[in-house]
């Protein structure tokens, strides 16, 4: 069994995780894109590769140039690396921005159409990498959407600290369908691919989407941070808020109303083989549960 991973951006919120959840179970040996040199890696006990590391998005945009050299050349350097010192598996962590804007559903099908930096470098790195794929050397992408959890950063957090300085919130009804993934449920999706390619192999483009199994709402995802706050929020709606967000912080209206939904059958299909007596892929968490670990954390 695959024991030793290497992990870059272990000092971030996803490697850091991951390393916590699976220190029982891994030998993990970190990298620094900042501080080390790619050819200093000893790959002698590496089996897998998991590339957590990215230039992401800046509230002072860098040119794309950067996000390239970042989010393109240091993977697949690394990766080809790997692949040249016998490495197994190369987990690439992507995202949902290759998917581009103003789409309201990601399914088998949709098309990636990337209209960031961000997006569109990770979407380079990508078709780069595959390439690389074959039985002896597996490339896996996973493509999530907001990851929260327990200090996470992000839009989550900001909704915590409203929720917690403010009894009256006009975000009532808000029926939009907005699909996340907690930091567990990822975690357990990246243990699931390394385990699946060490029992059955995985060929072709091994592309997975990450999320919970159940898109919320806005308004719900109040609730239930309330209610595992243990805080009375009285959520109303005020006419013409809508309309007046939308005008003065668009991309904020977009963040509170705005749909975003995440089929993760995708994912299901492909872990497992239907040849297998496996059960489909299940997250161990509900969104429920997950908003409680976000509140409270665990011990990991």
């Amino acid at each position: 069994m695959f024991k030793n991973l290497l992990i870059t951006g272990s000092n971030g919120y996803l490697g850091n995780s991951f390393i916590n959840q699976y220190k029982n179970k891994y030998k993990f040996e970190k990298f620094s894109l900042l501080n080390q040199k790619l050819e200093d890696i000893n790959f002698d006990a590496i089996d897998v590769v998991l590339h957590c590391a990215a230039l992401v998005h800046q509230k002072v945009e860098h040119p794309y140039e950067k996000y390239y050299e970042v989010n393109v050349e240091y993977p697949l350097r690394l990766a080809k690396i790997a692949k040249e010192n016998g490495v197994k598996q190369f987990i690439f962590i992507s995202t949902i921005a290759v998917y581009g804007e103003g789409l309201e559903k990601l399914e088998k099908d949709t098309s990636c159409n990337p209209t960031t930096h961000y997006g569109k470098s990770k979407l380079e790195a990508e078709k780069q990498l595959l390439e690389l794929n074959n039985e002896d050397f597996v490339v896996c992408i996973i493509r999530p959407p907001m990851v929260y959890g327990k200090n996470a950063p992000g839009n989550i957090d900001s909704l915590i600290k409203l929720v917690k300085k403010l009894p009256i919130l006009p975000l009532a009804k808000i029926n939009n369908k907005r699909s996340f993934v907690s930091i567990q449920n990822l975690c357990h999706l990246i243990d699931e691919i390394i385990r699946f390619r060490i029992e059955y192999g995985m060929t072709g483009e091994n592309i997975f989407l990450a999320s919970d199994d159940e898109p919320l709402s806005t308004s719900r995802l109040i609730e239930l941070i309330a209610k595992n706050l243990d805080k009375k929020v009285y959520l109303i709606k005020i006419p013409f808020f809508e309309s007046l967000l939308k005008l003065l912080k668009p991309s904020f209206h977009k963040r509170l109303y705005g749909s975003l939904e995440v089929d993760n059958s995708i994912k299901k299909e492909k872990l497992y083989p239907k040849s297998t007596s496996l059960k489909r892929f299940k997250n161990p968490y509900s969104v429920e549960e997950g908003i409680k670990l976000m509140i409270y954390g665990e011990k990991v």
